[in-house]
């Protein structure tokens, strides 16, 4: 076995980007799609609706930052290319969406899709022991279990 210099098994780490870059790929996708809806939501909801878009998307686009670094940290190259994007990721993408129910369903879709990756980066990374992408995906499903949850409540529905 090799280690790297953060002292992680180079070829569990390899393994564990290509699947960050997976991850990354669909929260590029995922932020482009909370821009669409927050630029093109119409209706009564529209005030708050446009202010929570904007906030879901400052934060993928934080999370969209720290997983490429991750990824660096490990020694790998994170994607960069919206061709590399469109063809790795699962999340569905949005296009001309203005309605708000529809608007939250798809981010519903999209979380759900995201906190089935990071599950898996989990476990993958668990088994390696590497710590920091453990705590990365931890907090991300964390985090992207409540808004699944705020988003489901806003629809009148339980998670």
């Amino acid at each position: 076995m090799t280690l790297n210099s953060i002292g992680l098994d180079t070829k569990k780490t390899k393994l564990i980007a290509g699947d960050l870059n997976n991850l990354l790929a669909n929260f590029q996708v995922y932020y482009q799609n909370l821009r669409g809806i927050h630029w093109n939501i119409k209706g009564k909801g529209f005030f708050d609706l446009h202010v929570k878009f904007e906030e879901l998307y400052t934060e993928a686009n934080m999370k969209v930052d720290e997983i490429a670094e991750r990824i660096l940290t490990l020694g790998e190259t994170p994607l960069h290319t919206f061709e590399d994007y469109t063809k790795a990721a699962k999340v569905p993408v949005g296009k001309a969406i203005s309605k708000d129910e529809k608007a939250v369903k798809l981010i519903i879709e999209s979380l759900s899709e995201l906190l089935k990756i990071e599950r898996q980066i989990l476990e993958t990374s668990g088994e390696a022991n590497d710590e920091g992408t453990n705590a990365m995906m931890s907090d991300f499903i964390t985090q992207q279990e409540k808004t699944v949850w705020m988003m489901k409540a806003w629809l009148g529905e339980s998670v």
